[in-house]
């Protein structure tokens, strides 16, 4: 009995990590597609915080992500970090951010971005925060940021989800 419950227990272990992990949340605006919107945990008092995302623009004119705005944050800006002569730099895009017909733009660690002040409470993993952005055409947006682990690099869903290297050797099928 105690190893078909062990059996059971790993099966269900298993199948979770074997499953397709669930599919990130895609808005459509307009022409715009909003999709892989993540932020990073953040430690207890922190102020700041992140957000990231994907837009595409599928339309025949360019759109402007001009800013955006959260419950949990004071205030929401989207910046720019970049190297130049050796030095990273980041700063806000006070004309907000183009989105040119045809094209991408990622928001993500190193490049452009979303920083949110003021945080009134840590971003916690597993969370979803609800975000709205504001574009110059399509509007007002609303997102919900998946949050990941502090160290995060990308979505959860976009790595396609845990691999598993290697069996314990005390587990048995």
């Amino acid at each position: 009995m105690k190893q078909l419950l062990r059996t059971i227990v790993f099966a269900s272990f298993l199948a979770g990590l074997l499953a397709a992990p669930a599919r990130a949340q895609e808005v459509k605006a307009g022409d715009l597609v909003i999709t892989q919107a993540w932020s990073r945990a953040t430690p207890n008092g922190a102020r700041i915080g992140t957000g990231y995302l994907t837009i595409e623009n599928k339309g025949p004119a360019a759109d402007r992500l001009l800013g955006a705005s959260a419950d949990v944050a004071g205030k929401v800006e989207v910046h720019e970090m970049a190297m130049k002569d050796g030095v990273m730099t980041m700063r806000p895009l006070d004309s907000g951010l183009t989105i040119e017909p045809g094209k991408t733009v990622k928001l993500a660690p190193g490049g452009y971005h979303l920083m949110l002040f003021d945080l009134k409470s840590p971003l916690k993993l597993g969370e979803k925060i609800p975000l709205t952005l504001d574009f110059e055409k399509a509007g007002k947006v609303a997102v919900s940021l998946d949050v990941e682990g502090i160290g995060a690099q990308g979505p959860a869903a976009a790595s396609g989800g845990m691999k598993m290297e290697k069996m314990s050797p005390g587990m048995k099928m």
